[in-house]
């Protein structure tokens, strides 16, 4: 089978071939997903093996009892499963959140104020002569981008990496800097003050920028400028080195008012590097369901959105939801230590194909297939081209589609009784 998609992350790489029971031209992330480990092997109730008629049961039951229970996740599970998360939210009364809330939500409220002006992989593939990779790190985080997309394709206008001018920004000399034409080091938390100057730059007031800015002398910030006016076609890709620098929404708003002065000659667009090979179609099938993309309180029967009150950290550090539903993450390993404590005090219940931390926490745990080789669906790239994932081998486990269709049945079935 050929053009097999890639379930890691977020460039969602669609050329891999499945022969011989193994997926091949993957980078190195996307064999370790799609190698043999350890799965969870049946699902449990209390650490104890049951059915997934049974399981699903006891988690109907847990959602239908809590008053508050928060579903959070979602950003690698395929579209249609969102879908029916959303659904099932809206049915108990809980709260919808995912992945974004602590990495890529800043980029949303920022586009949300001044909007986007944005483009596909494909455009810079083909167009983009000057890219600058700001606080992200593909080398490492999205291995066959530069390929792909970015750094050497060779695209319809851009014939190889002669033609493209790579530019890094970053608080530290990164891999992908080692192979960028020009890096630019900033000091940790002056992002908005770099991007301050650039504009103050580009609009003719040199005189208002100061001999050094953020750690970055004025000559170079002056080079970057010319080299940002003078491209046919640039892309500034931000990733968690921007959305988590201070000011954080307000230093990606700022970056956007840079792309829209310079279109005012040229041709530029921003777009944030995702990680999680959906963490999209997280945020964008709860906005065409509901209108919002995160952080969503349905608990007076209707949706609300206010990041700093139900996005899922600050929801269990202030105790505010009695149960869980954890889908396609593993907050334990990654939440503060006051978020996992409640989480520790609440019924949860965990979807997943591999065992993780929230594992050990967990009183329903039921396995999943994996997208993209056991389950179908679709899932969005980062630059939000949906993609058909396919299915390439049989497994006995259910996908979190079906899981959670019978989840929602049973929540329903439940109410009715």
């Amino acid at each position: 089978m050929v053009n097999v998609v890639c379930t890691f992350c977020g460039s969602v790489c669609d050329d891999g071939e499945y022969e011989n029971g193994k997926i091949k031209k993957l980078c190195r992330l996307g064999s370790a997903k799609f190698a043999e480990k350890e799965r969870i092997k049946s699902p449990m109730v209390d650490g104890k093996e049951v059915s997934y008629e049974e399981a699903i049961q006891k988690a109907a039951e847990i959602l239908v009892n809590a008053k508050k229970p928060l579903l959070y996740g979602w950003a690698s599970t395929a579209n249609e499963a969102i879908r029916l998360g959303v659904i099932l939210t809206e049915k108990v009364r809980g709260i919808y959140d995912q992945c974004a809330s602590v990495c890529h939500a800043p980029g949303t409220l920022a586009v949300i104020e001044e909007g986007l002006p944005g483009g596909t992989l494909g455009s810079i593939k083909n167009r983009a002569d000057v890219v600058v990779f700001w606080g992200a790190n593909p080398m490492e985080a999205h291995p066959r981008h530069g390929i792909r997309y970015s750094i050497s394709a060779k695209g319809l206008l851009i014939k190889d990496r002669k033609n493209r001018k790579i530019v890094v920004v970053d608080v530290r000399k990164t891999r992908t800097a080692k192979n960028a034409d020009l890096f630019v080091q900033v000091k940790p938390g002056y992002d908005y003050a770099v991007i301050t100057a650039l504009r103050s730059i580009i609009n003719g007031n040199l005189d208002a920028v100061p001999e050094e800015v953020g750690g970055v002398k004025k000559e170079q910030l002056v080079q970057l400028a010319d080299i940002m006016k003078n491209a046919k076609y640039g892309a500034i890709l931000y990733g968690l080195g921007v959305t988590q620098s201070r000011g954080r929404d307000r230093t990606i708003e700022n970056a956007v008012k840079l792309v829209q002065l310079l279109n005012r000659t040229t041709r530029w667009i921003i777009w944030p590097m995702r990680g999680h090979y959906n963490v999209v179609g997280a945020g964008e099938v709860p906005a065409w369901e509901v209108g919002y993309q995160y952080a969503i309180d349905f608990s007076r029967g209707y949706p609300r959105f206010s990041p700093n009150e139900f996005a899922a950290v600050e929801v269990l550090k202030r105790k505010d939801c009695d149960a869980a539903l954890i889908i396609a993450s593993d907050p334990v390993a990654h939440f503060p230590k006051a978020a996992v404590k409640h989480l520790k005090e609440i019924p949860v219940i965990q979807i997943d194909p591999f065992p993780n931390m929230t594992t050990l926490l967990a009183k329903v745990v039921i396995p999943s297939a994996i997208y993209g080789i056991e389950a179908e669906g679709t899932a969005y790239r980062m630059d939000c081209i949906p993609l058909r994932l396919k299915k390439v081998v049989e497994t006995k486990y259910w996908s979190d589609e079906k899981i959670l269709a019978e989840i929602l049945k049973k929540v329903e079935e439940l109410k009715k009784g």
